[in-house]
């Protein structure tokens, strides 16, 4: 009975949230319309758009013809460096967590063995 209830709990919260996105999309503005906030050369603040100044200076501030490359290892490079750390510090905890178990299974299967014999 309260597995019940916790499944129509569940699927409202769900459908509410499924609600809230469809209303939400329905403020966008169409795909690809040029006069949309995004396209614009300045925001609503009236100062330069990041995309707009990335696109025309990639080329002559970092003497990188790739954009992407010229954009995450000199604009962002920082912000790329910290999360490269977070995700190799997490892989690091990850490893030594598995191996600690690992350990684990392997000295209590030993002591199985020295016990049997």
């Amino acid at each position: 009975m309260k597995d019940q209830r916790l499944k129509i709990v569940n699927y409202s919260l769900l459908l509410i949230f499924l609600a809230l996105l469809i209303y939400a999309s329905l403020g966008l503005s169409p795909r690809g319309d040029l006069n949309s906030w995004v396209n614009r050369e300045e925001s609503a603040a009236h100062s330069p758009n990041a995309a707009t100044y990335y696109i025309r200076h990639a080329y002559h501030d970092t003497h990188s013809p790739n954009m992407v490359t010229a954009i995450l290892a000199d604009y962002r490079g920082y912000d790329t460096l910290g999360e490269e750390t977070v995700i190799l510090t997490a892989g690091i905890i990850c490893f030594l967590l598995l191996r600690r178990e690992r350990r684990k299974t392997k000295n209590s299967k030993n002591k199985e063995i020295k016990a049997e014999k």
